[in-house]
């Protein structure tokens, strides 16, 4: 496998990326002849074959955009086709930009101290690192001011907990750089992973922020976490690429997110300050920030107006402008993943409830943002809300009824959509076996993680920061 990659290589480029459209249509065939079957019954059945045609035709789409269509923004120069009438309004970086990076900790005694020294030992130079103790209660401050002594870092101590979202606000109080990067506590970066992704904002001066390529840092941990490794692989690869495509990945991850100073500065005061149905939303929502980012032309002047006050919008005051957001798909960073259930069930109705607070923001303004990045979005909410009832349907209603051949075809379908996202891990991997565990990810996510959004939904007022894996 790994000869035929040094082979494609060194392929002209223009020859490689025929091999990669005709490949990845042979491999999308399977799923093309699914749907070539099923629109001739459509009209009979429009109810029951209408939403699998709905997720076979979005599921090829996304695949043939993430492996034809994407370039690393790290690697590739700009697109000739991105050059429009706005081109000019935005100012590119200097060749080498002062950098922030910036983590927020609570009570992360026994992996603090590995985030924080892949944060320094990055090839970036220059960076100031800034780590902000959210009044943590076990020893974690002790860690703090032992690599505080050996490391070139600042450390802020709060002495009152206030947040992921205020504590990283807080500490933006001493940031300077022109770039600034955020991570999460229980993360490692590759040592080049920083270095590429302010290469990417350099080189193309468009974009806002862009996003890195986050693994399972415990992988190996059970088989929860295997799932999880294999999960994120696709969500990255393919999502996040198919959505740079159109210049709106719409969630720059936390584990490595990086922006220009002038695409967020403005806007953090309203991202530490968010309301969401009359109480703060205190969670830390990459999702809210990133959708700043996106919908400021937008959005931007009546978010500055609200915090006039602050000094994050008194003291300067940066233009509202179109910026586009991607994915460095050679920035790599590794977090850690719950590898028990009720942890991961935590993890991911916070999940939900981010992508409820994010529906009802970034929802009102992606549409104008183009038809490609409307309908990735709008696409994924759809999914995302028919779930639940779809799951009602299949696992509950037609059961009772006798209709076990249709709960039958729909679980086969959710293996077959699962199959496929475990062959595409296969492939990029190398021929990993860890495939299979896709297919764990695929039922869980269909017969159980649906109902948590309802729930979310119901509980969303509540309030905790919470971050563990164990």
């Amino acid at each position: 496998m790994e000869g035929v990659r040094e082979r494609l290589r060194r392929l002209d480029p223009g020859i490689q990326h025929g091999i990669r459209r005709v490949a990845t249509l042979v491999l999308l065939f399977p799923l093309l002849l699914l749907l070539g079957r099923a629109i001739p019954s459509l009209l009979q059945a429009p109810l029951l074959l209408g939403y699998g045609c709905l997720v076979l035709t979005s599921t090829i789409v996304i695949f043939y955009l993430a492996y034809t269509r994407y370039a690393d923004p790290a690697v590739h120069p700009p697109r000739a086709h991105r050059r429009g009438r706005d081109t000019d309004l935005f100012v590119p970086l200097p060749a080498q930009p002062t950098v922030s990076f910036l983590v927020a900790v609570r009570n992360e005694e026994s992996g603090i101290e590995a985030c924080v020294r892949s944060m320094v030992a990055g090839d970036a130079e220059g960076v100031q690192v800034i780590v902000v103790d959210d009044a943590s209660t076990d020893g974690t401050p002790d860690v703090l001011r032992d690599l505080a002594r050996r490391l070139p870092i600042e450390v802020l101590f709060l002495e009152e907990n206030v947040g992921k979202k205020r504590a990283l606000v807080r500490g933006m109080e001493r940031a300077t750089g022109d770039v600034v990067a955020f991570t999460d506590s229980d993360c490692v970066l590759a040592a080049d992973a920083l270095s590429r992704c302010v290469t990417a904002l350099v080189r193309h001066p468009e974009l806002g922020a862009v996003s890195g390529h986050t693994r399972a840092l415990n992988a190996d941990q059970s088989m929860l976490s295997r799932a999880q490794d294999v999960w994120y692989e696709g969500q990255f690869r393919v999502i996040k690429a198919a959505e740079s495509v159109f210049g709106a990945v719409v969630c720059v991850s936390g584990p490595l997110a990086v922006f220009r100073r002038d695409a967020i500065y403005n806007y953090l005061p309203a991202w530490a300050e968010d309301r969401f149905l009359g109480a703060e939303f205190r969670f830390a929502t990459d999702r809210q920030l990133t959708g700043y980012v996106l919908g400021q032309r937008y959005r931007g002047r009546a978010l500055k107006r609200r915090h006039a006050d602050s000094p994050f919008v008194r003291d300067v005051d940066y233009p509202e402008l179109a910026w586009r957001t991607s994915y460095v798909r050679s920035a790599r960073v590794w977090t850690t993943v719950p590898a028990r259930f009720r942890p991961f069930l935590r993890q991911q109705i916070r999940w939900k409830k981010s992508f409820i607070r994010s529906l009802f923001f970034t929802g009102t303004f992606i549409w104008r943002r183009g038809a490609g990045a409307a309908a990735l979005y709008y696409g994924h909410v759809l999914w995302v809300l028919a779930a639940p009832v779809l799951v009602l349907r299949h696992l509950v209603w037609e059961p009772l009824n006798g209709m076990w051949l249709l709960t039958s075809l729909y679980l086969s379908g959710v293996v077959i959509k699962g199959c496929f996202w475990g062959l595409a891990f296969k492939f990029g991997e190398g021929g990993s076996s860890r495939w299979r565990y896709r297919l764990v990810m695929s039922l869980l996510s269909s017969v159980l993680l649906s109902w948590l959004l309802p729930y979310a939904a119901v509980t969303i007022r509540r309030r905790i920061w919470f971050r563990g894996a164990s």
